[in-house]
């Protein structure tokens, strides 16, 4: 079974705008978000704090953290674990989240 046709069912139903990195992208309604992602295309959801290496989805079911994303502000998202929702504000995340103003400042 290709990749297209497995995608293309879910591009057939309703859909939700949701923004990643400042790009609107209208993807299916009703899925988590690291499927919807994958869906439209994207291929990296975040980058390794240390080599700075492209990660995407993997396990698809919150074991792996490398769907890691910033959703609406908030860091270190685990995508296959939200689903979609209209207005989402999507930031791919790059290297090693910020700890500064949550108390834990080295």
């Amino acid at each position: 079974m290709s990749t297209e046709s497995l995608f293309q069912s879910l591009e057939q139903g309703a859909s939700v705008r949701i923004w990643f990195n400042g790009e609107a992208l209208d993807v299916p309604a009703g899925i988590n978000l690291a499927a919807a992602l994958l869906a439209v295309g994207i291929r990296q959801t975040r980058s390794t704090p240390v080599t700075g290496a492209p990660r995407a989805p993997y396990c698809m079911m919150g074991v792996c953290f490398e769907c890691l994303v910033e959703v609406d502000g908030q860091a270190s998202r685990q995508a296959c674990l939200l689903s979609v929702r209209e207005g989402m504000q999507v930031r791919s995340q790059q290297g090693v989240r910020s700890l500064e103003g949550t108390g834990h400042e080295t």
